[in-house]
This record gives C-alpha cells, sequence and structure tokens, in this order.
C-alpha cells in the first residue's frame, strides 16, 4: 500500500467514525476526543488531517453526499419509470427502519440540530436534503408534473422525514411501514 493511499484509508476511517458517532450521538454530543477513541488514532494523527470537528462535519457530509449521489444514479440506471424510483426512495426508509427507529434520520437529526446554533455549518449539511429535493423533483416532471414538481418532491421529502421523526419518538418500526405502505399508495396513483 503506498503512503497515498494509506492517508486516504486513515482520513476516511476518521471520517467514517465521525459519521457514525454524529447519527448516534449527535454533533454536539460528540467531542473530538470522541472521535480519536472511536478512530483508535493519536490525536497529532487526527490533526494531520483535520484542524476541527467542524472540518469532519464538513467532511462527513461531502461523503454522505457522494454515497448518496452514487445511490441516487445507480436508482437512475436501474429503474426507467419515475413512479419506481420514487419507490425506491421509499423503499430507502424501510431499508433501514431498525436505524430510523433508533437514531432518526441521519440527515433530518443533524440538520435539525445545527439549524437551532450552528446555521454556518447547517447550510452545508441542507446539501444533503437538496440533492433529494432536486432528483425527486426531476422524477415530478417525468409524469408530467412539471409545473408542482417542486412542491411535490418536498411533499414526499417531508412526509418521509416525518415518518422517521414520529418512528424514532416512539420507535415503533409497525408505524414506520404503515406510513410508508402509505406513501406507496400515494406514488402508484400520481
Amino acid at each position: 500500500m503506498n503512503i497515498g493511499s494509506k492517508g486516504e484509508k486513515t482520513r476516511a476511517d476518521i471520517v467514517g467514525c465521525a459519521n457514525r458517532l454524529f447519527y448516534e450521538q449527535g454533533y454536539e454530543a460528540t467531542s473530538f476526543s470522541d472521535i480519536v477513541d472511536a478512530s483508535g488514532l493519536y490525536r497529532g494523527n487526527i490533526y494531520h488531517y483535520f484542524k476541527s470537528k467542524e472540518d469532519i462535519l464538513r467532511a462527513v457530509v461531502e461523503q454522505r453526499l457522494e454515497e448518496f449521489r452514487t445511490l441516487l444514479a445507480k436508482w437512475d440506471k436501474v429503474h426507467i419509470n419515475p413512479k419506481a424510483k420514487l419507490l425506491a426512495f421509499v423503499d430507502m426508509i424501510t431499508g433501514h427502519q431498525s436505524e430510523l427507529v433508533e437514531y432518526g434520520c441521519p440527515i433530518g437529526s443533524l440538520n435539525t440540530e445545527l439549524g437551532k446554533d450552528r446555521r454556518d455549518l447547517q447550510l452545508a449539511a441542507r446539501a444533503l436534503f437538496d440533492l433529494f429535493r432536486d432528483w425527486l423533483a426531476v422524477c415530478f416532471v417525468a409524469l408530467g408534473r412539471g409545473a408542482e414538481a417542486k412542491t411535490l418532491a418536498l411533499h414526499l421529502l417531508g412526509r418521509a422525514q416525518g415518518i422517521a421523526v414520529i418512528a424514532h419518538v416512539y420507535q415503533d418500526k409497525r408505524l414506520l411501514k404503515r406510513e410508508t405502505d402509505q406513501l406507496e399508495v400515494w406514488i402508484r396513483q400520481l
């Protein structure tokens, strides 16, 4: 393994640990020391890659964006029909029901937390919602709903977030499944 790839792996490991901690504990509740401990690296090694927890958060957001871009591109390849793409979005929710019930939505939780007193960081994290909103809007345009595509995209995104929040609050997988089933019915009727 060459030095560049070892450095890239170390950086990716740090971002992966921070991503998990930010999701499970929240951004504010996760200290730089928590990231150091979870990564198994020395503090100085982490400072080599990131000067602050904010820098790590930005890298986490970029990693999530890249993962979601890849996922959306895959859905675009696999599903020709726009309804099938929208249903894939809903399936993503049910496919992560255990995590959603336990911790809430990673995108929604992070944005909500940062929006309270770290608006500068929340604006960066909002790009995650923007990515899905824009992709969903393209699907609605393809369904002939161009005039209301952004509104429908935000409606679907909002319903998904609401489902994640309520399922988390009540720790109820059945509620999550029931609500996502209703979303699927709505999509099929479009």
